[in-house]
């Protein structure tokens, strides 16, 4: 039997959930047909079956996580439908290296100051029925007992998994060198096995002196019920903090007067109207921020270890918002497309991010970002830097605005833009100039349609 694997979709997946299978044990399948969905932590897609055949058994259960390169299925002749495969229904994954940054002391001399990496044995737990027969799981030792003060040794993605289920790794014994706590350490918690231990109770503190004061209400008990989080959001959120964290962000704004461009907008759309076409004003953004990042390419920069990277291509990601998550696909060459082939292509990446069908090619890049909340009556915001890039554009809702032109009060319609800079990287005068071009191309838009 053919074995199709949970497959690694981008250099950060580590693990996927099998969100739905689209074929049945005996189902007959062709090579590069869809057999499942599953979600990675950026976009929902289709596994694909590895080569014609039967479907002959199904070894993740729908909603699983397991990590990549783990079977999820086999394929074979007819006769084999329902048997289990060779060698059984799950294996054990091999050992996988993690650089957590936290270990000290002897792996200082052999991996560098502040880093360790120690071997985890991935995929004791894959979720599958049929997997319990003949998977082996390392026993999971008992609640201990830990030293105030004692440093916790175990990976991101277990302290999470702990997080999820509940676990007190404070009462879990770790089998990993030096103590570390591996996944099996807290596989059967997770499975249901056995129940999670407990936090210990803290010592209790001396009993404070009495002092005279008023009397305090008692606070009211949190109520409420905990909501599960997508792996995007996760991932999204785990991405935006450690941007926050250290990218020194600062924020440049300028208004814009979008009359003439709605104009323009609505003659290119009327000269489309046969062909079904249509031009948004986020084309129009995205047109004009390309052509102003060929007129300053320093904001066209990443900020990688140090060092600044110019991009050789104007690649623009535009965020779209699909359910459970955020996810930015890229016009590519952007500055060479023109107005109408960046329309249709615009429309077909936001379309497909929504419906789970983007490639990784089509997200994995990207060396400048637009975040668009203009259709949501919003005045003016802030975003959040995508890294490695150097810069990331908020554009704000059209409104109407009473604005001076030639001398005399009119009804304007306005638009705030507002970029968020690596400081790192750029300075407010590069920024200023970049947003006073982006401005000149929206209130002369015949210049987008002439580049």
């Amino acid at each position: 039997m053919a074995e199709v694997i949970m497959p690694k979709m981008g250099d950060a997946m580590e693990e996927g959930t099998l969100l739905k299978w689209l074929k049945n044990p005996g189902d007959e399948v062709a090579e590069g047909d869809p057999i499942a969905e599953i979600e990675t932590d950026k976009v929902t897609l289709e596994i694909e079956a590895s080569e014609s055949g039967f479907l002959t058994n199904t070894l993740v259960e729908e909603g699983a996580t397991v990590p990549i390169g783990t079977p999820v299925a086999t394929i074979g002749p007819q006769d084999e439908v329902g048997k289990a495969p060779a060698g059984g229904a799950a294996r054990q994954e091999p050992a996988r290296i993690e650089d957590e940054g936290l270990e000290q002391g002897a792996d200082e001399a052999a991996h560098g100051a502040g880093t360790s990496t120690e071997a985890e044995v991935a995929g004791a737990v894959n979720g599958s029925a049929t997997a319990t027969a003949t998977a082996e799981v390392q026993a999971v030792p008992a609640a201990v007992e830990r030293a105030d003060g004692e440093r916790l040794r175990a990976s991101p993605l277990v302290k999470r998994l702990a997080s999820e289920h509940g676990i007190d790794l404070a009462q879990v014994a770790g089998s990993g060198p030096g103590g570390r706590i591996i996944k099996a350490d807290i596989a059967e918690f997770i499975s249901g096995a056995k129940q999670p231990p407990q936090a210990r109770p803290a010592a209790a503190a001396p009993a404070p002196q009495e002092q005279p004061s008023a009397a305090q209400p008692a606070a009211a008990p949190a109520t409420g019920s905990v909501v599960e989080m997508s792996r995007m959001k996760q991932r999204t959120g785990e991405r935006m903090a450690e941007s926050k964290r250290d990218i020194p962000h600062f924020y440049v704004s300028t208004a814009v007067d979008m009359s003439a461009a709605l104009e323009f907008r609505k003659q290119v759309n009327a000269s489309l109207e046969e062909s079904g076409g249509k031009v948004s004003v986020n084309d129009l953004i995205v047109k004009a921020a390309a052509l102003a990042l060929v007129d300053n390419p320093t904001i066209n920069r990443s900020y990688v270890n140090g060092q600044l990277i110019q991009h050789d291509t104007i690649d623009i990601n535009i965020a779209v918002a699909v359910e459970g998550g955020l996810i930015a696909p890229f016009v590519p060459a952007a500055d060479q497309k023109s107005l109408g082939s960046i329309s249709r292509l615009t429309k077909d990446l936001s379309r497909r991010a929504r419906e789970g069908g983007l490639r990784p090619e089509e997200y994995q890049g990207g060396t400048f970002t637009i975040s668009n909340l203009g259709m949501f009556d919003v005045e003016e915001f802030i975003a959040v830097i995508n890294p490695p890039q150097a810069a990331i554009l908020a554009v704000a809702s059209v409104r109407e605005t009473p604005v001076v032109r030639d001398g005399e009060i009119v009804i304007g319609h306005v638009m705030k833009l507002t970029l968020a800079a690596d400081h790192r990287a750029l300075d407010g005068a590069e920024v200023a100039v970049f947003l006073q071009s982006v401005k000149r191309y929206l209130e002369n838009p015949m210049l987008l349609a002439l580049s």
